[in-house]
């Protein structure tokens, strides 16, 4: 009978969903905006929707392999790692927090500096890992900018810092601002050296970072919607009293403002970065 798949139940037919299932999990994607895509053409459009335009969140193992020819690259200061200066306890000590993402994410911090080749030319990146502790500017982050830095210095390459992150780390406390600082100086010596200096801001990017060395570069590329700011948007709305302008901290609402130099698209990341340098550069 056409309905006798509705006797299933009484038949004692009780596959789980689980079971049934014909895929590997995790081969589907599917965005926000109800798109579904096969995994392997998400990778291959550089994790970047093509139905919708939507820019998948990824880390920095993901850009290394967008940007760097053949996914070619050395990674410097790998085994940097935090330490809890400070014996910080919330729900739970830093020391274990640090333990658990690390296991977690396979990363020794927020942020992991290489050098390669972008279509040719030479380029050090410091990409950040919003998955370890929401990208957060520690004093691990800060060390690394600064040894990035001293780097390009030495060997005269342009420098470039992809941004994803909720700001300071509060289990830092003061070491968390003092990067600040310490960045801000490492990247006026970069200036004075005459090197090129470029951010990509991806979504998020927001507190400290934003407030200093995300928007101090030489040349500002962001993502397609990404959102950008200081504070929140539900936090500015309840401070003020007011509604926020539509569109209020995308990277086009940013970029409209002038604080944004260019939008671009994952897709088009490498050929636009190799671009800049060759035309700033050489």
């Amino acid at each position: 009978m056409a309905f006798d798949w509705f006797k299933r139940k009484t038949q004692n037919i009780t596959t789980s969903t689980e079971d049934k299932k014909d895929v590997p999990k995790g081969l589907w994607h599917q965005t926000p905006t109800g798109k579904i895509i096969e995994h392997e053409e998400l990778k291959a459009n550089n994790y970047v929707s093509p139905e919708d335009g939507f820019h998948v969140r990824i880390g920095s193992k993901e850009f290394f392999s967008i940007l760097f020819d053949n996914n070619e690259y050395t990674e410097l200061d790998a085994n940097v790692e935090s330490v809890d200066m400070l014996n910080f306890k919330d729900t739970k000590s830093y020391t274990d927090r640090l333990k658990e993402v690390s296991a977690k994410t396979k990363l020794k911090d927020s942020i992991r500096n290489a050098v390669g080749k972008v279509n040719g030319t030479d380029l050090y990146v410091s990409c950040m890992d919003f998955a370890f502790i929401g990208g957060s500017l520690g004093s691990v982050m800060g060390e690394k900018i600064r040894r990035a830095v001293d780097y390009c210095i030495e060997h005269k390459l342009p420098y470039m810092i992809i941004c994803q992150s909720g700001g300071a780390r509060m289990q830092e406390a003061t070491y968390s601002l003092m990067q600040l600082a310490k960045v801000q100086s490492k990247l006026a010596q970069l200036s004075d050296a005459g090197l090129l200096y470029m951010a990509y801001l991806c979504d998020p990017t927001f507190g400290g970072i934003t407030a200093s060395f995300a928007m101090t570069a030489d040349i500002i590329m962001a993502e397609p919607g990404a959102l950008i700011g200081f504070a929140g948007p539900r936090v500015i709305r309840e401070t003020i009293g007011k509604d926020l302008p539509e569109g209020f901290q995308t990277s086009e609402f940013l970029q409209e403002k002038g604080f944004v130099d260019f939008i671009v698209k994952r897709t088009e990341m490498k050929d636009k970065v190799s671009k800049a340098v060759n035309l700033l550069v050489h």
